[in-house]
């Protein structure tokens, strides 16, 4: 009996898949080394806010702002499409080796993390419009600048994701789960988890630290 040597662990369908398996490792690499460049990113705008954290000039700061509840379901919504996204992509490895196996389950997990990450996004902009209306607006300091910068550059990655993820499941119903569509479940899962992790970070660093 034969195995198929993984060169890059966790990056990969699993050697049931053939073909399908051999080229997801590179593709799939690839698009982590391409994420590198949304790390730095991010970390440069993380820099931005921690510099600019003080620097109020007298408007309203991070307790006049935040809604510590509004922030908690925001983190839930997305915490928990972490994990359905992470049941597609099990479907995806051990249900799909054959493109004619059914594709109930793989875009039923798809469109679910799809709804969270919209209920995300529909908290976080109820929580824009109430910031703007107290008085936080980006203009007021440097500290509210680097605030919308940091969170909303986050949300816009999460509409391109939920966006991304409509068309991969549209792709799915047209075309079956084909070696295009697999790689594209594959990357996606990336980026969505690194969201995720992006998401933790401002949650800690900006309304966390802000409040207390």
């Amino acid at each position: 009996m034969t195995t198929t040597k993984s060169n890059y662990p966790g990056l990969n369908l699993g050697a049931a898949h053939g073909d399908d398996h051999e080229a997801a490792e590179t593709a799939i690499f690839g698009f982590w080394i391409f994420l590198m460049s949304d790390i730095v990113t991010f970390g440069m705008f993380f820099a931005v806010y921690v510099t600019s954290a003080l620097n109020t000039a007298g408007g309203p700061g991070p307790k006049d702002l935040f809604s510590l509840t509004s922030v908690a379901w925001q983190t839930g919504f997305l915490l928990v499409s972490s994990v359905t996204s992470g049941l597609a992509v099990l479907n995806l490895k051990h249900e799909h080796s054959q493109s004619q196996s059914p594709r109930k389950w793989l875009v039923f997990w798809l469109l679910v993390s799809v709804l969270l990450g919209i209920g995300f996004l529909q908290q976080e902009v109820r929580d824009f419009i109430d910031i703007a209306h107290k008085g936080g607006v980006p203009s007021r300091s440097a500290w509210l600048s680097a605030f919308w910068s940091l969170v909303g550059m986050h949300g816009l990655h999460v509409s391109v994701g939920s966006l991304w993820c409509l068309v991969i499941v549209m792709g799915v119903l047209a075309q079956g789960v084909i070696q295009r569509w697999k790689h594209a479940i594959m990357s996606w899962a990336v980026f969505w988890h690194f969201l995720d992790l992006v998401w933790i970070g401002i949650f800690t660093i900006v309304f966390l630290r802000g409040l207390v």
